[in-house]
């Protein structure tokens, strides 16, 4: 008989999850009962606590994750082999919200960072020149640009960087307006001290229908180069840079409100152990966030579905409310809408991993946003300029959840994950692995180890660590992972017609 290696989270649970990789038949310990499990179990996957009738609910989280597809004995393996999903297409949800959802946010707290103080009150945890592509095919004059950039005014700003994309052209009606919409975002952000737009002149999204969507802008920090109507775009492209690089530097830290940071929510690569350990661990900075008057942001849509109840009665109001409900099920018209079904959320990353079910995946990723009031629903470019949790449209995939939470105005983002993944914003992307395996393995990847949690610390004291990391980071006393080895991607979400 071995101890510690069976973990039941919620006292409701009929399953409990391996800590370690378990050799069957054996005993093992979970809480104070004894366990005798009939196969080898692999780490971070289920093992049933009692016996689950056929049709009969599995429950992890306190909550169902799925219903048997046959009987499951005691110490059986609970896996996609014996679970189905119960996910099924729109649903008319009722209106049942928490008894004062704000009452275990106040009073509030204070907390403090070194930022950049932007003119429309925003702020910046990096001052850094963003050349922001209008179309895909001044890409590599985006970068040329960066690169001599760098070597002229890179000591005095945080960095230069090109947001290069593959959008821009060839697209039609709402897809072009979300691609609008995006990178109007990117343009606006507080963690761009300037920015120089590069057109080529005959895309869809030239300056003459980009602008108008755009908006007002301030020429001293955001200026435009058309390269079909230059004879040296690159000449021309220094010139605005040499301004742009000089407003730029104008910006110093100063001592700022945490009221102030924005935070966006991610998981990418995820293990069963995410759940446990990392995304609640996000969901304690999230509440502490918001206790200091900050804000969150909760996207990834497809991987509400199934958890989404828990997010509806958070909402502040009632018209908040109805729209998470639009969020969700718009959601899966989208899906419908394609043809395929809505319940093919886990990646076989995820599977092989322990993650069974949607629902499974869902319960464990929104635990990021922990308990705060869910106080509005975001569109795409859609600003988060409230305190609380906001929730935004858009996919799983990282690339293009990254960008969303980027061009919504998070000024840093908490990615969690439990197989690894490099992958980056453009702003700081602090990767926090579920287990100490992985922060071990990919030390290059990785800035925190969520896996202490899982090792016997507890889950308050690793919060505060992260917390003041995070502090760090914001304040630029810290370069993450991703910023070092210049893992800062965007990707724009397209769904339309290509021409």
């Amino acid at each position: 008989m071995e101890d510690n290696k069976l973990l039941q989270i919620n006292p409701d649970d009929n399953v409990a999850i391996a800590l370690a990789g378990l050799k069957g038949p054996g005993v093992y310990r979970c809480g104070d009962r004894m366990v005798r499990i009939t196969e080898d179990i692999g780490p971070a996957h289920k093992v049933a606590l009692r016996q689950i009738e056929k049709g009969g609910q599995v429950i992890k989280y306190g909550l169902p994750i799925g219903k048997a597809a046959r009987e499951i004995q005691p110490g059986e393996h609970v896996h996609i082999h014996n679970v189905v999903t119960n996910l099924e297409g729109l649903i008319e949800y009722g209106y049942r919200p928490l008894p004062d959802v704000w009452s275990a946010f106040c009073p509030q707290e204070e907390a403090w960072f070194d930022g950049y103080l932007r003119n429309d009150g925003r702020a910046g945890t990096r001052n850094e020149i963003w050349i922001i592509p209008t179309v895909g095919c001044v890409n590599r004059t985006a970068r040329i640009l960066a690169q001599k950039a760098e070597e002229r005014y890179g000591a005095m700003v945080d960095g230069i960087q090109a947001l290069t994309h593959n959008a821009g052209c060839s697209q039609l009606g709402n897809d072009m307006l979300i691609t609008q919409k995006l990178l109007r975002g990117l343009i606006n952000h507080p963690n761009a001290g300037a920015v120089l737009v590069v057109s080529l002149g005959c895309e869809n999204n030239c300056l003459e229908y980009f602008k108008p969507a755009l908006g007002e802008v301030d020429s001293r920090r955001v200026k435009f180069l058309v390269t079909q109507d230059c004879s040296d775009e690159y000449a021309e492209g220094m010139r605005l840079l040499d301004e742009l690089a000089g407003y730029a530097a104008l910006s110093r830290r100063r001592r700022l409100s945490a009221s102030l940071l924005r935070i966006g929510l991610k998981c990418g690569s995820s293990d069963a152990f995410s759940g446990v350990s990392a995304n609640p661990l996000c969901g304690r900075i999230t509440d502490r966030l918001v206790r200091c008057g900050g804000g969150a942001i909760l996207t990834e849509v497809s991987e509400m579905f199934g958890a989404e109840t828990r997010l509806m009665e958070r909402a502040v109001d009632k018209e908040v409310f109805k729209d998470v409900v639009g969020l969700i099920n718009d959601f899966k018209e989208y899906f419908m809408r394609y043809g395929q079904p809505i319940d093919r959320n886990p990646c076989p990353g995820n599977i092989r991993s322990g993650i069974s079910t949607d629902e499974d995946k869902s319960l464990g990723n929104i635990q990021k946003g922990g308990s705060a009031p869910v106080v509005d629903v975001l569109y795409y470019g859609g600003q988060a300029d409230r305190t609380g949790l906001s929730l935004l449209t858009g996919s799983g995939n990282d690339a293009v959840s990254v960008t969303n939470l980027t061009a919504s105005g998070a000024n840093l983002v908490l990615f969690t994950t439990g197989n690894g993944n490099p992958f980056g914003a453009v702003v700081p992307t602090i990767k926090i692995s579920s287990n100490t395996a992985l922060f071990r393995k990919k030390p290059d990847w990785i800035d925190f180890n969520a896996g202490q949690v899982l090792d016997g610390r507890g889950l308050e004291e690793t919060a505060e660590e992260l917390f003041g990391f995070m502090l760090e980071v914001a304040s630029g006393k810290r370069r993450t992972k991703n910023e070092q080895y210049g893992y800062q991607e965007i990707s724009i979400f397209r769904d339309g017609v290509t021409l």
